[in-house]
């Protein structure tokens, strides 16, 4: 009697459920870095791009008219991209205090929800 090489239906439906159960454990734990990795990243965006409007205004006397500036007087390269909606030109601008020439004195993000800590993108 001869038999033919091969696998059974059994032992690919094993096979099947034990790739099954690993990536049970392993897409949420993807998924959940995916997310940290995007706030980690709008966290530093707003970092440099508050460290820039210091520096612009330590070496000018005042705040810039918008962000745009700060790319084409090389304060930053380029604009940054916002992790969370994807895009360059959702970033809220907030005015300097009273009595400071300029337009913007701050920059927060224009993404809507809430951070894995809970607190709101929008008010970092």
């Amino acid at each position: 009697m001869r038999r033919h090489a091969g696998f059974t239906l059994i032992e690919l439906l094993v096979v099947m459920s034990i790739i099954a159960m690993l990536m049970t454990i392993a897409v949420p734990r993807y998924f959940s870095s995916f997310d940290n990795s995007k706030e980690t990243t709008l966290r530093q965006s707003l970092a440099v791009m508050r460290d820039s409007l210091d520096q612009y205004y330590g070496d000018k006397g005042h705040y810039p008219e918008s962000i745009e500036e700060l790319v084409e007087q090389r304060y930053l390269r380029n604009m940054p991209l916002d992790p969370i909606t994807e895009r360059s030109d959702l970033w809220v601008i907030v005015p300097p205090p009273e009595g400071v020439s300029g337009s913007v004195g701050d920059i927060k993000s224009g993404a809507s929800g809430k951070a894995r800590d809970g607190s709101l993108y929008a008010q970092w």
